[in-house]
């Protein structure tokens, strides 16, 4: 299958499509790939080679996707995230070779904004806050919060950081920071930041 003009995505020639996907304009679907049945996958987005999609996985806009990643039944990606190449995601927390457990796929979700980097795996049943930043090789085993960098095994809290990939920093003096690249601002509280739109 290739592009095809009226439905504005591409899949290359390797890759499979099963019935009842919904693939918006503008998405690129590499060598070797293969996308389950009953999955929605936004515009704009990359998946790379050999990446595997399960059903009814729904992926958000502008997602990107590298090579030798598979993103699991229960799986929510928003739009903006990146995942870096042979990440994993699971979706059973016991798994058994001789039990079937269907039924019991658990939630993950990836909010806005997220990047997981290289060879990192995230435990099933958590979120990744919105804009965090999960360095290569972590193992992440629990909810991210917001603008959060974490790295490690396991994954533990090392800065805030911007929407744009920067540090952030905090001193005792204020209560809000502004980013050094890009100049966006940031209020703290506590173990949160948000993002200040209008000061």
């Amino acid at each position: 299958m290739s592009e095809s003009k009226e439905k504005g995505y591409f899949i290359h020639e390797s890759a499979y499509i099963d019935q009842n996907c919904q693939i918006g304009s503008g998405t690129k679907i590499w060598h070797f790939s293969h996308i389950m049945k009953d999955v929605q996958i936004g515009q704009n987005c990359i998946l790379g080679q050999n990446v595997h999609v399960a059903s009814g996985v729904v992926i958000g806009n502008n997602v990107k996707v590298q090579n030798n990643v598979s993103i699991y039944t229960g799986v929510v990606i928003e739009d903006d995230v990146f995942l870096g190449p042979s990440c994993v995601l699971t979706n059973v927390t016991n798994p058994r070779s001789q039990i079937v457990r269907h039924g019991l796929y658990e939630k993950t979700i990836l909010r806005r904004g997220t990047t997981v980097g290289a060879n990192a795996t995230i435990v099933c049943g958590i979120d990744l806050g919105r804009y965090s930043f999960i360095g290569a090789g972590s193992v992440v085993t629990k909810t991210i919060p917001d603008y959060a960098l974490y790295y490690g095994n396991p994954a533990r809290f090392k800065s805030w950081i911007c929407e744009c990939g920067v540090k952030l920093s905090f001193d005792t003096t204020r209560e809000y920071t502004v980013c050094k690249a890009c100049n966006k601002k940031y209020q703290k509280d506590d173990d949160k930041i948000t993002r200040i739109r209008h000061r």
